[in-house]
């Protein structure tokens, strides 16, 4: 949540900061503004709504300066308003900070700075910090930058610009993602690479508690000591223009659609025609593995959907134990770790703040980690022991897609290397098994061509208020996050239930009507599905059916069916959430939501 960028150049900096901030739209936000110094004037542009409106404010009144930061805010302390908008400023005007995440401590901080004369305009967390900074000012802004920091609690990524060295850009980052961007005389900061991408490929993946000075002379890199330190440049290799739209009408089809190609990446150099199951460069012996007592998979939102398959997956191969929490609650529940738990942290972003905690909560009891995000140098990724990415790409629509069907491939992976060290699978049953996930990208490319059934039965019942979704195993699982991506970008009420539990309560929501989507790929459960379908098809309810191809005895039961490929029942998620994606897509299209940006949500929850 939030954006972050900086600019520092020989170039007027509003143009880099209106486009770098348009980048990172994706990660919700409620009002925005953007800081530069020109003749040692600071100047100010903020406003609450949509960047568009900034953008139109800074066109009537530019904002002038060649050192410059921006931010679009996500409203923790204080109402979405003009005022409580980044940046903000000291009481003397001199000193302009952005920032994202949460000062924890801030209501302490205000308090003693007010007894030391400073007053507050704002109702944000974030107004202490220029005071602060402005308190330890004693003719260097790192020094001061470094002290403000030692007395803040909780996460923070910070810009900061000052009249009083109107040449210098420092910033500093803690539990909240911060890159520097270094190109030819010009220099940037922000919160994510697809902000620079177009200025620049080589970054700087700032580390906990590390900050940087920007000048036209160039970037340094210290630590929270005020050491100087070195740094290697990450080289991005992905292009620029995998983060726009390349002709589809809305980020969230174009991801939709990337799926094969996404799922055929993850697999590439791990899941080979011949030989062992890889992990990169994660090493677990035989004994190491059969030292592991129990598993962990900790996850938020779409994630945790991914872990909840990972469970069957590496129960049903690997014979291991396995929990799956919500990281919200994961910590609060004094969870039994030790050295003989493996935690697995699934993270699209690698910035989730409830997952991150988690990760160091189980750290600090002995367990070793594996992370599965999909963002290289991202804060999981560093503090894991182990990560195995998805190689998803850039994936900016809010709601999640091909990120959670890599998620789901790195789990089939981690669960057949356990499985194939334990020796828990034949030689023979591996090979099978990986034959059938090499088929998966062909599959979903042939469910994504043939859409013309969603789309007409979305078509039909957009207008509805409520949709339940039902299944039975993985068939629920998959109904969960069915029912997240329509409630996500449609704003239709949905649940999802499973559907041997109709019975206890569920059922009674059911009227002529009804609309419920019926999963029911399961072989070993496919008749008691059917029996489940024919409860709520006597009660009046309107079903849209999925199966596999050859199970046409739904057909006899449901209002429609969608048929999916043949595959093996362990991998039918993979397959079975690509319509259910499009139907959440083209029901929000219908209703001229806001699909890519949805209301109140963002795509990166970096604060508690």
């Amino acid at each position: 949540m939030c954006g972050v960028v900086g600019y520092i150049g020989k170039k007027q900096a509003q143009s880099f900061l209106i486009e770098g901030l348009s980048k990172l739209e994706y990660r919700g936000y409620d009002s925005a503004g953007i800081a530069a110094i020109d003749n040692g004037t600071l100047s100010i542009v903020k406003c609450k709504g949509r960047l568009a409106g900034l953008a139109d404010k800074v066109k009537e009144n530019p904002v002038k300066g060649t050192i410059g930061i921006g931010h679009t805010r996500w409203a923790t302390h204080g109402e979405p308003s003009d005022l409580n908008a980044h940046p903000h400023t000291n009481c003397k005007n001199t000193i302009s900070v952005v920032h994202n995440g949460i000062i924890e401590n801030y209501l302490s901080i205000k308090e003693w700075l007010s007894s030391k004369g400073y007053t507050f305009k704002t109702e944000t967390d974030t107004e202490v910090i220029p005071n602060l900074i402005d308190y330890y000012y004693e003719g260097s802004l790192l020094d001061a930058v470094i002290k403000a920091a030692a007395k803040m609690e909780g996460s923070y990524a910070i810009g900061v610009i000052s009249t009083e060295e109107p040449d210098k850009l420092i910033a500093v980052r803690k539990d909240s993602p911060l890159i520097v961007g270094l190109a030819d005389g010009e220099y940037y900061v922000a919160s994510d690479i697809p902000a620079v991408l177009n200025k620049t490929r080589d970054v700087y993946l700032l580390d906990n508690k590390e900050f940087v000075e920007l000048t036209l002379d160039g970037v340094k890199l210290f630590s929270e000591y005020g050491e100087e330190i070195k740094k290697d440049v990450y080289h991005v290799t992905w292009n620029a223009d995998a983060a726009e739209k390349d002709g589809y009408e809305h980020f969230m089809l174009k991801e939709i659609h990337e799926q094969p190609k996404a799922i055929k990446n993850t697999m590439t150099s791990r899941v080979m025609p011949e030989g062992e199951i890889k992990l990169d460069d994660i090493r677990l012996t035989k004994e190491e593995i059969e030292n592991i007592s129990k598993i962990y998979i900790v996850a938020c939102g779409t994630a945790y959907h991914a872990g909840l398959v990972g469970r069957y997956a590496i129960e049903k191969l690997a014979k291991i134990p396995v929990e799956v929490d919500v990281a919200s609650e994961f910590r609060y529940r004094d969870p039994l770790i030790d050295d003989k738990t493996l935690t697995i942290i699934i993270s699209q972003s690698g910035e989730t703040a409830d997952s991150l905690a988690a990760l160091r909560l189980a750290k600090d009891s002995n367990s070793r980690v594996i992370a599965v995000t999909n963002v290289v140098g991202s804060s999981i990724a560093r503090e894991a022991d182990d990560v195995l990415y998805t190689w998803a790409g850039p994936e900016i629509a809010v709601a999640s897609t091909k990120a959670y069907t890599t998620q789901l491939i790195d789990m089939y992976i981690i669960a057949l290397y356990l499985a194939q060290r334990k020796e828990t699978i034949s030689k023979l049953e591996l090979e099978q098994i990986k034959k059938e996930m090499l088929a998966l990208p062909e599959k979903v490319e042939e469910i994504i061509k043939v859409k013309e059934d969603i789309q007409k039965f979305a078509a039909n019942n957009y207008m509805h208020k409520d949709i339940f979704f039902i299944g039975r195993g993985l068939d629920y699982n998959v109904s969960m996050e069915g029912s997240l991506k329509l409630k996500e970008i449609s704003y239709i009420h949905s649940e999802a239930y499973a559907a041997g539990e109709l019975k206890h309560g569920p059922i009674a929501l059911i009227e002529k009507g009804t609309v419920v989507v019926a999963m029911a790929t399961q072989e070993y459960l496919y008749d008691k599905m059917l029996s489940n379908i024919k409860e709520i098809t006597t009660r009046g309810a309107k079903v849209l059916g999925f199966a596999f191809e050859g199970h046409t005895e739904i057909a006899k039961s449901v209002d429609i069916v969608k048929y999916i490929p043949k595959t093996l029942e362990m991998f039918a998620p993979v397959l079975s959430i690509i319509p259910l994606q499009l139907l959440a897509y083209y029901m929000a299209t219908l209703k001229g939501c806001d699909v890519d940006k949805p209301r109140n949500l963002a795509k990166s929850v970096t604060v508690e």
